[in-house]
């Protein structure tokens, strides 16, 4: 009867509010699906299967969720209007005109589409389908992965992943352990250990675990990796059932790996899409880049021109038959009923057949090749192999493709210090106790030995003080040990057979520095931790618990039981977060040395002890069992208490541990700095180190004058905002009277006589943020902005992770949009990362959680040089020009159309021909530039990565701005006017033949159209300044294709063509002497202006080159690419 009511009291839990849960926010497991009442009814749950579905599509849904995707495009369902209007409306141009070419954009993006989600079909098969192993009657039972349900019990051997998430319940480990991978949920190698609670530990067999009887509350599934709050109730019979608590230490995720454990048990409670893995799925918010909006306004243009075209010639169609003569032949009159009827739907019949005729000046194609670029365009990021590094032996890494061209746009470049700018490889350097400074070794006799150089003697703290700061050393961590070398994740050698294991390489830098003072710790067994003493005794402590480091706290606790009985508490973590819980007295004389520390770059810690009466512990103990249990707020309840326990400590010392900086790191910031970026370092580390820093990677130079608004310059009274204002007033007064008014572009100027630095901390920060009221806290964010865009660097220390996502928004924000990039390398970084235009992940030794949610990933801060100077620079040019050349040459093929009106009375008849109107963007000019988009490099790579102010020359979408657009477009106008009266005034003598044979109207259309094909091809021959083979057989061969498929159109090459109007209209032309050299002229004439401004540019390069002599032939060469390259066709700085 009591387990009855038990099992009715959890399902009344899992289902209904009550004492502190209120929400229904919880689920009820039942392990291995036993009920915990054998006189009750098991009702099994419902709960979601173990499959899992990352496609997007299905066969049957495939077709029409595709279409409907596509055609939220405006391009595409603009031209699939224009398609249906040809079908609908008796329009000049066949229905394939337009709807050729939107079939090929729209089949070129299912198939891409398809293919990709092809390949997540195949991948969600492969793990849908994968073999596990179920207990089940106290036997293994063999399935499919998508098979197991909630309540299963799993078993997964060593180097397995586990197929959903589990509840730890046992493993071949005595101790109840177990040691995980997790790479491929957050990219982190290192080591990880997993705990199963004491009562479930011991059963080790099938038979065992099948006798278990117990149920499992938690929360509902969600996203977040690091969470999980839940509580086992285990039955006995006979017995009061116990309650244990489970935390993420419990929980085993789906598609982590088990290493160096041969077994484990575990029961699953998320399965198929409710594991953490599956919730991770969402993509991030798309990000668009500044090429996009300028391709939108454009296309907004072309759309005017193409609407008053159709007008112009709408309304001039019926000024020409407004003239009786003009309307209807002789031989055809119209009725007076037939010349009234519907006269306004005849008018916007007339209208949509000019728009159908001229449609094709919106470029459609346009679309799918710049798709094809970006796609294309990102593997050579990947393949660059001077972003190799060969310590972790991977490249970089592209996720989003579609932000290539940005890279060349960037202004703000935010990063994070720990580990971006440094290696995070630490190394302890010295340590303080009572004031008195350690830096070498202590011997077991007079303590003051030195092992790795020669002695430096600074005092002794008392014998007893050395001890008990080297026994904190060795027990507040979270390091493990493990036997043997084979160890994915962070190791060091500890010994002859050990290794230390922990997923912070601080922690693994303290315990060597204990052992290098001769205290070893030797690991921990049965929940003691064991130590190696001075003189090689053991000593043994029991772990009782261990109050884990978080970011907001800034510190981590043990609570230790001596063999002697003692209570002790151990207590390390940053300066700011352990002074004000230890006695004032204590403080000054070690705050000296962290200070001094922090100067100097070292990462500093601060170690304090108390020791805990027996009621004290039992209360504690009691709270902390209390609030472990709670399923609701169990976060929130922990920190509370976290805090009262860790208060009146006494403080014992100090260490100082070395982070280098990563090697070229300097030269990187210079580079940035010279190409017109601002770099800002955005740190949770202290002041001083970040400062130390900041110097040592020149981000601050001697001469630069640093401006402070920190909690030193603003006190701790009460008139703290008096004072932030008073100092963000004096700044910014000071800041304007170094910078005139009428610098205009400020950001990518160099040339103030005074640089200034801006430090500010997060606490100051906090108060500009969130001050009282929001009237004032405006304006303080308007100061504070102008004064950081004045400032040539800026230094944020002590900030949350949130608060670099502020920053980074603040300036994203500001008038103009400035570009900004942000790289990190730690989970504390993907806040700004996801906030800036491009997100930059390092792949350092924090985990991998920031380069999987960036942009990109590469292996060192160096490779950002090489990744904005050369590649960024180099995709935005291509796809700009390629652009540019998309709306230039559809105008070029268009003008001659409308011309055409004037001379046929507004009929709407066609210039060309419908083949040559369906292939003209799909076949004769597609692959030309979309190789060159692919492999221009308008300046060499060398020049570009030594020279970087060469990237201010395409700063501030130069090459998509309003006057570089308009060149484009009035030399598209120009060709286009020379193709059309050239030609008409060759049609003066319309017999061009010595035997006086007449040429007609496809004739005329067929010579334009060959002049228009090869001189919008020769003009990007004449813009290719790296020629490769791949340029030359695109080239040359879409201009031969051309000529073939004009011959075998025209009948020659294929004679079942013979009864179609083009029938050897083209082989006529080309036996025409005059008319070949019409055309060449005409094509010479066409190119012209450009010819003439490329003679120009040389000559103009070669008296600049006699007047100015350059020091070397390097700068000459440099000197003569961006002058030849820079100007040409775009007019980017002119």
């Amino acid at each position: 009867m009591e387990f009855s009511i038990n099992r009715e009291w959890l399902i009344l839990r899992s289902m209904w509010c009550a004492g502190e849960e209120k929400r229904v926010g919880t689920r009820t497991v039942f392990v291995g699906h036993r009920p915990v009442s054998e006189t009750d009814a098991y009702v099994e749950q419902k709960f979601c299967d173990n499959r899992i579905v990352s496609s997007k599509y299905t066969v049957w849904n495939f077709l029409p969720k595709n279409l409907f995707e596509q055609f939220r495009r405006i391009a595409n369902f603009y031209f699939l209007i224009i398609f249906l209007v040809q079908v609908i409306v008796d329009t000049p141009t066949s229905p394939i005109t337009s709807g050729l070419p939107l079939f090929f954009v729209i089949t070129v993006t299912a198939i891409k589409q398809g293919y990709e989600d092809w390949l997540r079909h195949r991948a969600d098969n492969e793990v849908n389908k994968s073999n596990v192993f179920i207990v089940e009657n106290a036997k293994q039972v063999k399935k499919d992965s998508e098979k197991i349900k909630v309540g299963d019990i799993v078993e997964v051997k060593a180097d397995e992943t586990f197929p959903c998430d589990l509840i730890f319940l046992s493993s071949s480990n005595g101790d109840g352990t177990c040691y995980v991978t997790t790479a491929s949920l957050d990219g982190e190698s290192n080591f990880k250990t997993h705990y199963a609670v004491r009562d479930t530990a011991g059963l080790q067999t099938d038979d065992d675990i099948d006798s278990l009887i117990a149920a499992i509350e938690c929360e509902q599934p969600q996203p977040d990796l690091y969470k999980f709050v839940g509580r086992i109730n285990i039955y006995r019979s006979n017995q009061e059932p116990v309650a244990r608590s489970l935390g993420p230490e419990n929980l085993l995720l789906k598609g982590s790996t088990l290493k160096n454990t041969k077994k484990i048990y575990g029961v699953a409670v998320y399965t198929g899409m409710e594991t953490k893995m599956a919730l991770n799925y969402q993509g991030k918010s798309q990000k668009r880049s500044a090429v996009e909006k300028s391709i939108n306004a454009f296309l907004i243009v072309y759309l005017c021109i193409l609407l008053s075209k159709a007008t112009v010639c709408t309304t001039l169609k019926y000024v020409w038959q407004s003239n009786p003569f003009n309307d209807e032949p002789w031989y055809n009159q119209k009725t007076n009923k037939e010349r009234e009827t519907f006269k306004i739907l005849r008018m916007f019949t007339d209208f949509l057949s000019f728009m159908v005729l001229f449609n094709f000046i919106i470029p459609v194609s346009m679309y799918v090749t710049v798709e094809m670029q970006k796609f294309l365009g990102s593997f050579f990021i990947a393949w660059d192999k001077e972003m190799y590094d060969e310590e972790i032996r991977e490249g970089a890494l592209v996720n989003t493709s579609d932000l290539n061209e940005e890279l060349g746009q960037v202004e703000y470049v935010f990063t994070d210090k720990t580990g971006t700018l440094t290696e995070n490889s630490m190394k302890f350097i010295e340590c303080c106790i009572d004031g008195h400074k350690y830096r070498g070794g202590i011997s077991e006799v007079d303590g003051l030995s030195h092992t790795d150089g020669p002695l430096k003697y600074y005092g002794k703290a008392e014998k007893c003080r050395e001890e008990l700061f080297l026994r904190a050393l060795c027990l507040c961590h979270t390091v493990q040990i493990k036997e043997g070398d084979n160890v994915d994740g962070l190791i060091v050698n500890s010994g002859p057979k050990c290794t230390y294991i922990s997923s912070s390489p601080d922690e693994i830098a303290l315990v060597k520095g204990a052992k290098k003072y001769g205290f070893t710790f030797l690991g921990l067994e049965d929940d003691y931790m064991k130590v190696q003493n001075q003189k090689n005794e053991i000593e043994k402590y029991q772990l009782l618990h261990i109050l884990n480091f978080d970011p907001v706290r800034r510190r981590m606790s043990v609570i230790v039981k001596t063999s002697t009985g003692k209570f002790l508490l151990f207590c390390k973590g940053a300066d700011s977060s352990v002074f004000p819980r230890v006695q004032q007295e204590e403080i000054q004389q070690t705050k000296v040395h962290v200070e001094r520390n922090a100067l100097d770059g070292y990462r500093t810690l601060c170690v304090a002890f108390k020791e805990l009466t027996p009621e004290d512990y039992n209360k504690i103990d009691n709270q902390l069992s209390e609030a472990r249990m709670a399923l609701q707020d169990r976060e929130e309840k922990m920190a509370r208490i976290f805090d009262d326990i860790e208060k009146d400590m006494h403080l014992i010392g100090a260490t100082a541990v070395e982070d280098r900086l990563q090697e070229h790191v300097a030269e990187t910031i210079e580079a940035l700095q010279a190409a017109g970026m601002k770099v800002w370092v955005l740190t949770g580390d202290k002041m001083e180190t970040a400062k130390s820093t900041c110097y040592a990677s020149r981000l601050f130079q001697t001469n630069t004058e640093l401006l402070e608004l920190t909690t030193k310059t603003m006190g701790d009274g009460e008139r703290k905002e008096d004072r932030l204002h008073e100092l963000l007033l004096e700044y910014h007064k000071k800041l304007l009277q170094d910078f005139p008014k009428n610098r205009g572009h400020l950001k990518r100027s160099w040339t103030v006589s005074q640089e200034y630095g801006l430090i500010v901390d997060g606490s100051t920060l906090s108060l500009i943020f969130n001050s009282a009221q929001d009237s004032i806290s405006s304006n303080y964010r308007s100061i504070f902005l102008q004064i950081c865009l004045k400032c040539t660097a800026v230094l944020c220390c002590r900030m949350a992770p949130l608060q670099k996502a502020q920053i980074v928004r603040l300036v994203k924000n500001t008038k103009g949009n400035p570009i900004t990039l942000s790289v990190g390398d730690g989970a504390n970084d993907v806040s700004m990362i996801l906030e800036a235009h491009v997100g930059i992940g390092i792949k350092g030794k924090e985990g991998r959680q920031a380069a999987r949610n960036s942009d990109y990933a590469v292996p060192k801060f160096k490779h950002l040089r090489k990744l904005l100077l050369v590649h960024g620079h180099l995709y935005y040019v291509r796809i700009a020009h390629l652009v540019q050349y998309f709306f230039y040459k559809n105008l070029c093929f268009i003008l001659p159309q409308f011309l055409y009106q004037f001379f046929c009375g507004f009929s709407q008849q066609p210039l060309y021909d419908a083949a040559y109107l369906t292939m003209y963007n799909i076949c004769f000019t597609s692959l030309p530039i979309l190789a060159y988009s692919l492999l221009e490099q308008h300046i060499n790579i060398d020049s570009l990565t030594s020279d970087p102010r060469l990237y201010m020359k395409i700063s501030d979408n130069a090459m998509l701005q309003w006057k570089p657009f308009l060149y484009w477009t009035f030399l598209g106008a120009f060709e286009g006017l020379a193709f059309f009266f050239g030609v008409y005034f060759l049609f003066q003598n319309s017999s061009l033949e010595d035997h006086g044979k007449v040429f007609g109207n496809w004739t005329f259309g067929t010579i334009v159209f060959t002049i228009l094909v090869f001189t919008v091809t020769l003009k990007l021959a004449l813009d290719t300044r790296f020629w490769t083979w791949m340029n030359h057989f695109v080239i040359w061969g879409s201009l031969a294709f051309y000529v073939f498929f004009s011959f075998f159109w025209g009948g020659i090459i294929w004679p079942f063509l013979k009864q179609q109007r083009m029938y050897f209209v083209f082989a006529y032309m080309v036996t025409s002497i005059p008319t070949l050299l019409a055309i060449v002229l005409l094509i010479f004439v066409s190119l012209s202006p450009e010819i003439l401004l490329i003679v120009f540019k040389n000559a103009k390069r070669k008296t600049h080159q006699v007047t100015k002599r350059l020091p070397s032939s390097g700068t000459s060469t440099i000197f003569m690419l961006s002058q030849t390259s820079s100007n040409h066709s775009f007019s980017w700085n002119e």
